[in-house]
């Protein structure tokens, strides 16, 4: 194993001048990052994937900085963050652009504790809120298709369904997402009397969870029934992942809509069995309540039986709540959700994320602006790559 070293690039950039017009020359200076910083390409890929994807807090890379002999404060650091993202906000913005266009969605949120120094003005609590990170997860690989995955994430200050309307303002076909009543007016027809923007695919696993958490502290007969019965659900899924989606159509009519129908029909016998206020009654109202939307899977092959992409995709935000606790503001939160976005759909599109980061800022600048799509996650090629290609 070799211990990490940092070092010191020195540009010569000589002048020279001609004698006879008396004119000075010298070769102009390489673009950086983050103009009038010294930080290079590598080093800012390392600070950004050390803390959005590794969830290392940014004062233990300071220490860790310090003992191989450079300090560098906290506040550079924060400093390095932001503007990382600043150079990286046309890249994330076509990220977002194209994934957010796609006509089938994961969502899913997670909560985000945010300092917030006017509550503690105010006398109200320790001046921390609690915020909201939301991913929407595009990911066709189950069913072969030809978009690549990609994830967005956004922060909102609140839970307010206003966030949620405005990230998916233009968003149509289906969305899979829980039961979140903030999606409600996006399956509402349109006023003109159209259909609605987007349809709900509800989530199996979801469902199972009340299920399961049930059965664990019960060991109830009925729901380990319903379990088994969701069981056999995921095992046609099984066989048939990564299939075509008029495969998985096929699969589904003929294996899986008699099992999901008699689920339900089951369902509602159970009801009449069990107390009214009971936590497995919960669930089971919970699933008949929101039967077109759980068997929206059955008619289109493209959709997913559960929202795990989403959830997935939420796991980093609760390991690096275990570090760094929370977000030092506002604009905290909203780097985390633009670094997560890039890091993640690079993650998704099997790319090494800080191979991928220290390639992007040392080409960004001076790449041409209506070119800028050659460096999104599933169509970028390493510089090497692209200098021994015109070289050949």
């Amino acid at each position: 194993m070799i211990a990490a070293q940092m070092k010191v690039i020195q540009i010569a950039r000589i002048k020279k001048s001609c004698r006879r017009c008396e004119r000075m020359v010298q070769e102009p200076a390489p673009s950086r990052p983050i103009p009038g910083s010294m930080a290079g390409p590598n080093l800012l890929a390392h600070v950004l994937v050390s803390k959005f994807d590794d969830h290392l807090p940014l004062y233990r890379q300071h220490e860790i900085f310090a003992r191989m002999g450079a300090d560098i404060p906290e506040s550079t650091l924060v400093g390095w963050c932001g503007r990382a993202m600043k150079t990286l906000q046309p890249l994330i913005e076509r990220i977002e652009a194209d994934i957010m266009a796609s006509d089938l969605l994961h969502a899913d949120d997670t909560p985000i504790r945010v300092l917030d120094r006017s509550l503690r003005d105010k006398g109200l609590g320790k001046g921390v809120k609690k915020g909201r990170i939301w991913a929407y997860v595009r990911d066709q690989r189950p069913w072969a298709g030809a978009s690549p995955p990609g994830a967005v994430y956004q922060f909102a200050p609140d839970w307010k369904k206003e966030h949620v309307l405005s990230h998916l303002a233009n968003a149509r076909g289906i969305l899979q997402a829980d039961g979140y009543k903030g999606y409600a007016k996006l399956y509402e027809p349109e006023p003109d009397g159209g259909p609605p923007r987007l349809r709900e695919a509800a989530c199996w696993a979801h469902l199972r969870r009340d299920f399961h958490d049930f059965w664990t502290s019960t060991k109830s007969e009925i729901a380990r029934e319903a379990l088994d019965r969701i069981g056999k659900f995921y095992d046609v899924e099984r066989d048939i992942n990564g299939q075509p989606a008029d495969v998985r159509h096929a699969a589904r009519q003929k294996l899986s809509k008699p099992k999901v129908e008699a689920f339900f029909a089951w369902s509602e016998q159970q009801l009449l069995r069990i107390p009214g206020k009971s936590d497995l009654a919960k669930a089971f109202r919970y699933g008949l309540a929101r039967q077109e939307a759980f068997s929206l899977f059955l008619t289109d092959g493209r959709v997913a039986i559960d929202n795990n992409p989403a959830e997935r995709a939420l796991r980093p935000i609760g390991t690096g709540r275990k570090n760094w606790l929370f977000a030092g503001a506002d604009t905290g939160a909203e780097t985390l959700a633009r670094a997560m976005s890039v890091i993640e759909t690079a993650k998704l599109n099997g790319l090494d994320p800080l191979a991928y980061l220290a390639d992007i800022l040392d080409r960004i600048h001076d790449h041409k602006i209506n070119r800028l799509d050659e460096l999104l996650p599933w169509n970028w090629v390493p510089l090497a790559s692209v200098t021994e290609s015109q070289a050949a």
